[in-house]
């Protein structure tokens, strides 16, 4: 058995290009692992460390078909870390709440707080709270070189006995400027655990959008600049595709790419058929949140 953990390194100009690189780097040269998660019979997982760079976000083809979810998913997602879904967390101390134990917006908005029941109530307790995102768009506001516009979701007074703890670990954001005066957003995103097959591409296309829409739109608001967005890298302590999943992802990415077209393996996010589903999937996710909070 090998003693180290492999590092994959990938380089794309586009989201849907690095993601197919990296998961067939993933399923060449990934090592094999066992996980808290598995089933009696489940094979072991693909595993490694992956450093992802995608050199223009924005770039198509944006899109990868292969992942497992659709277009209304990747809205329903980017919503959910705008903060859609943040009061859906629970109160820590009531054992019949079964809600989320977070959001990723939550901690990265409203850090060091959380849900508990008072005298009946559910109130917001916790030491302090520190506004993060609103730090992260003022710090590079006022000084876009700044190595300080980060933000992190771990609290270790609740995570290190989480059953599912935040994979997300942190952001970070760093402003380059060009002979243009326009302003490039550089972003890192830092995962200590990504579902490669289940919730990589979701993950990665949602913070494209979350770094678009949240952070360098407040920006350019706030300074009347021009901001756009330069290469994202990814890195994930574990990218991992579990056993149970190997057999959809060798059969609806690995064994296509020998057989099919990259043009025939992605879609354009412009294209104007993608894009009219993708926004109008607003309502419907608005109207299934809506659902869940009668519900709950």
């Amino acid at each position: 058995m090998p003693k180290n953990i492999p590092v994959i390194c990938v380089e794309e100009e586009s989201l849907a290009a690095a993601y197919e690189k990296a998961l067939t780097a993933l399923y060449e040269k990934g090592t094999r692992f066992k996980t808290q998660y598995d089933k009696p019979g489940d094979p072991l997982s693909m595993d490694c460390t992956l450093n992802l760079t995608v050199l223009d976000p924005m770039a198509e083809p944006m899109i990868h078909k292969a992942f497992p979810g659709g277009i209304e998913d990747l809205k329903e997602y980017v919503m959910e870390l705008k903060g859609f879904k943040d009061h859906w967390v629970k109160n820590i101390n009531d054992p019949a709440d079964t809600r989320w134990e977070y959001t990723y917006h939550g901690r990265l908005a409203d850090y060091g707080v959380w849900k508990e029941l008072q005298d009946g109530e559910s109130v917001e307790a916790g030491p302090f709270k520190v506004k993060q995102l609103e730090q992260i768009i003022d710090k590079l506001s006022e000084q876009p070189f700044t190595r300080q516009a980060q933000a992190i979701t771990w609290m270790p007074n609740l995570d290190l006995d989480c059953y599912d703890p935040p994979c997300l670990q942190s952001v970070w954001y760093r402003i380059l400027e060009d002979d243009d005066g326009v302003w490039w957003l550089n972003t890192n995103i830092r995962f200590r655990s990504n579902d490669a097959w289940g919730a990589n591409f979701m993950n990665m296309f949602g913070f494209v959008m979350f770094s678009k829409e949240v952070i360098a739109d407040a920006v350019a608001e706030k300074t009347g600049k021009t901001v756009k967005l330069g290469r994202m890298n990814w890195q994930a302590d574990s990218f991992h595709i579990y056993g149970k999943d190997i057999n959809a992802a060798k059969e609806r990415l690995i064994d296509r790419i020998g057989i099919t077209d990259f043009e025939d393996r992605v879609y354009e996010f412009s294209d104007e058929m993608i894009r009219e589903i993708y926004d109008e999937a607003e309502e419907a996710v608005i109207h299934k949140i809506k659902i869940y909070d009668n519900e709950h």
